[in-house]
């Protein structure tokens, strides 16, 4: 596979931010992200990149501490821990009813249906691995409109 300079996030100037994802199955998630986000693959392996719109998902099996990240261990989220999240992608759609829609044609599982959050419409579902996608489309918020503060919170 010939990958052109640009589809890479490898910045002339500047930076770029990109997602790095620890993954079980390299191949399927690069699957996933192509298919359910319209991603272009633009690396297969060593890492696995793939293109979604501006941004970039990098992809590799974990693994032990390397001489630039010592004392480290990169893993995919287990069965055991994958309630208990501490990140997730935020993808940010202009139809949140047509994305859900054709994600579900696609085979994505959603936890629950896009919900009305005042400040947006939002829902979730994972990847392959167990990671914890939020899907929202801003309503409310163009209009200066807020989600209600978690419960506890002062004002």
């Amino acid at each position: 596979m010939m990958t052109n300079r640009n589809d890479l996030p490898a910045p002339e100037h500047g930076l770029i931010l990109t997602h790095f994802l620890t993954v079980r199955d390299v191949a399927a998630s690069r699957r996933f992200y192509a298919d359910i986000l319209g991603g272009e693959i633009v690396l297969e392996e060593n890492p696995g990149i793939v293109k979604v719109v501006n941004s970039w998902i990098i992809m590799n099996p974990g693994g032990g501490p390397t001489p630039d990240k010592p004392g480290v261990t990169l893993a995919p989220p287990t069965p055991e821990n994958r309630n208990t999240v501490s990140s997730f992608m935020n993808v940010r759609v202009a139809d949140i009813a047509a994305f859900h829609a054709d994600a579900t044609a696609k085979g994505a599982e959603f936890l629950t249906v896009p919900l009305d959050r005042k400040a947006e419409l939002r829902c979730y579902l994972r990847d392959p691995d167990g990671y914890l996608i939020e899907v929202g489309q801003a309503t409310g918020m163009l209009e200066g409109i807020f989600a209600d503060p978690p419960p506890g919170t002062v004002q």
